[in-house]
């Protein structure tokens, strides 16, 4: 997949292109649906499946403060967005200067004329340009003056309900992690760098832990979870902790993982958690060995849960 940051930096119009535009936040199944869809018309036209999206999110730039925790930081996306057999992703730099511009000129200007797009498949609920001035009716009028088509889509539901960015968000946070692999039709993934922790788990409990730094916004609610760990092209068993150390009294939020069976050094390593399943919240205990007692059960629990087949 060819990525293009910047539209400064397109190279000029590509063959017979369908395009789709939007923040794709999460890549989950209903985006993943518009890519299957974009994919299979540009194939049909022996032409280019393009997706448009943007960087930074454009509410963080309109209303600063305002923008939503993001599901999938801009790496990740880019990695997701290869999967689905997309040919170009192009980034837009999202500046106050861009949010200025008017509909017509970003779909003539832009689309039509720098990229070439000869088809765009959006969502129903689709708004662009100064104002969302760019509605489904404008894009169907600007169809038929430039000579494009439009394919306006419908929702797309898991369970009756609608999949959305912000449905994915709302069940993250309340830790239910087996309703966000439904939506995203994967596991719900962090990722993060491993840092020194206070080493309580090896020394103290005799459970070592790779404590991880946070990078990713969006995390489940505190507790304690069945993971696996990516790490150095393998995927391991493991069980993770996301809270603030209560039975220590600290205060400060930390995310531990005990990896299943592994004995290796993961220092300053960047892995990723897939999130599988929500064990129980996280408590208070009365000491050190009453804590490990439970962090013993949990990786019994988190064992027998990874060692059942999964969708």
């Amino acid at each position: 997949m060819q990525v293009i940051r910047g539209v400064e930096n397109i190279p000029g119009p590509f063959k017979e292109a369908v395009l789709t535009i939007g923040n794709f936040d999460g890549v989950h199944r209903g985006h993943q649906e518009i890519f299957h869809r974009v994919v299979e018309r540009a194939r049909d036209m022996n032409g280019t499946a393009i997706v448009f999206t943007f960087e930074p999110h454009p509410l963080r730039v309109v209303r600063p403060g305002a923008g939503p925790p993001l599901i999938t930081l801009y790496e990740q996306k880019v990695e997701l967005v290869e999967r689905y057999g997309i040919d170009v992703l192009i980034c837009a730099e999202f500046t106050m200067d861009f949010a200025r511009t008017s509909a017509r000129e970003f779909i003539a200007g832009l689309l039509v004329e720098r990229i070439g797009m000869k088809e765009i498949m959006v969502g129903y609920d689709w708004a662009f340009g100064r104002n969302r001035e760019g509605d489904i009716n404008f894009l169907l009028k600007m169809g038929q003056e430039l000579g494009f088509q439009v394919c306006v889509l419908g929702p797309y539901a898991v369970g009756g309900t609608p999949v959305s960015s912000t449905r994915v968000r709302q069940v993250v946070v309340g830790g239910d992690v087996a309703e966000a692999a439904r939506l995203l039709g994967r596991p719900y993934q962090v990722k993060g760098r491993v840092i020194r922790g206070r080493d309580r788990g090896g020394k103290l409990l005799g459970i070592p832990t790779a404590n991880l730094k946070l990078v990713d916004e969006l995390w489940p609610k505190p507790g304690v979870y069945a993971v696996t760990v990516e790490h150095g092209g393998r995927t391991l068993p493991g069980v993770a902790n996301i809270g603030r150390n209560p039975t220590f009294g600290e205060n400060e939020l930390s995310v531990e993982t005990h990896i299943l069976d592994f004995s290796g050094d993961v220092y300053d390593q960047v892995i990723r958690l897939n999130f599988i399943a929500r064990l129980r919240d996280e408590k208070r205990f009365e000491g050190p060995q009453a804590l490990a007692a439970q962090i013993a059960a949990d990786i019994e629990q988190s064992r027998q849960i990874l060692s059942r087949p999964r969708a």
